[in-house]
């Protein structure tokens, strides 16, 4: 059919030189079917319309054009049959559309699930670092605590540490101020007569102790106390008597000098006179006694009534010297 109309254009071009009605006969002749078809044409409209058949004929890509083209218009009429369609569906306004929603893809959703899965490990982190933040709070408040109440608890020891050793130190005093000493200096001594003795060169039982040592040695004080009497009394020469703060009496006898008068307060160690051998003596040494005090009215009266001093009178009777001194940490 195609070619049949190709013949027809072909024949219907102007200037063919053979159209219908036109031959060897003139106008209005047919001419013999055969003697057409065999009898070439010639001008402008036959020739070419036959190699143009001829060409169609023989080239593949004309159909391969024909077939892109219908192709083309084919899908072209499929996307306005599709769009005529979608708009003349009916619309329904009282059911709410639902948005389509942009999915994810996989790698996006893996990238989404990495942020959130670092997002709760930070979290987490920060959550372990808050509560550890807060607990080492709690052990620094704690160690502040112990350690204010340790430095509390040192300066109340070291404060009654300083009251201790203030009382210690004047118990110390105390003790030393109280404290006895020997009347002769150890290794410039030696005993000769003790306490309780008796023998013809006395007129009664020896009632003290005696320090034999050179003349001109040091007689000390034993304790601390205040003289009472510093002169010669017969037998017992020259005689200091010192008076401790209970009342006991010390007697230091024949000495060859004294360095005190009464009144004079004096304390343990200090010189109070020297060694001799004044009064009733067979040679230089201290004749050293101890007498308590008696404290009674009745033991004054008596004393007053034999005719004793008043310094003899506040005196008790003799006691040890040696017991004395022993009892006092001293070893004569």
């Amino acid at each position: 059919m195609s070619t049949r109309r190709a013949d027809q254009r072909a024949s219907s071009r102007p200037g063919d030189p053979s159209p219908v009605g036109s031959g060897p006969g003139g106008p209005g002749h047919v001419g013999d079917a055969s003697t057409s078809r065999d009898t070439p044409r010639h001008g402008r409209g036959g020739a070419h319309a036959s190699t143009g058949r001829d060409r169609r004929r023989s080239s593949p890509a004309g159909y391969l054009s024909a077939l892109a083209g219908a192709t083309v218009l084919t899908v072209a009429a499929a996307g306005a049959l599709s769009l005529g369609a979608s708009s003349a569906e009916p619309t329904d306004t009282t059911t709410p559309r639902v948005l389509d929603t942009p999915t994810l893809s996989s790698a996006q959703e893996a990238s989404t699930v990495t942020v959130a899965a670092r997002a709760a490990v930070l979290a987490g982190r920060e959550r372990v670092v808050s509560r550890d933040s807060r607990r080492e709070a709690r052990v620094d408040a704690a160690a502040w605590r112990l350690r204010a109440a340790a430095e509390r608890q040192a300066k109340a020891r070291n404060a009654a540490l300083v009251r201790l050793a203030a009382r210690a130190e004047q118990r110390a005093e105390h003790i030393a101020r109280d404290a006895w000493q020997l009347p002769v200096a150890p290794g410039a001594y030696r005993l000769t007569a003790r306490f309780g003795e008796c023998s013809s060169l006395w007129s009664h039982c020896h009632t003290g102790l005696d320090f034999a040592a050179p003349s001109g040695t040091p007689i000390r004080a034993v304790a601390r106390g205040t003289i009472t009497e510093a002169a010669a009394a017969g037998a017992y020469g020259n005689r200091t008597i010192e008076t401790l703060e209970d009342g006991t009496q010390i007697w230091y006898c024949h000495q060859d000098a004294v360095s005190v008068e009464p009144g004079d307060r004096v304390a343990a160690g200090e010189v109070i006179g020297s060694v001799g051998s004044t009064g009733n003596s067979t040679g230089p040494h201290l004749h050293f006694e101890v007498r308590p005090d008696d404290g009674s009215a009745a033991h004054v009266a008596a004393a007053d009534q034999a005719g004793i001093s008043s310094a003899e009178a506040g005196s008790g009777e003799p006691v040890d010297p040696f017991t004395a001194l022993t009892r006092h940490d001293l070893r004569p």
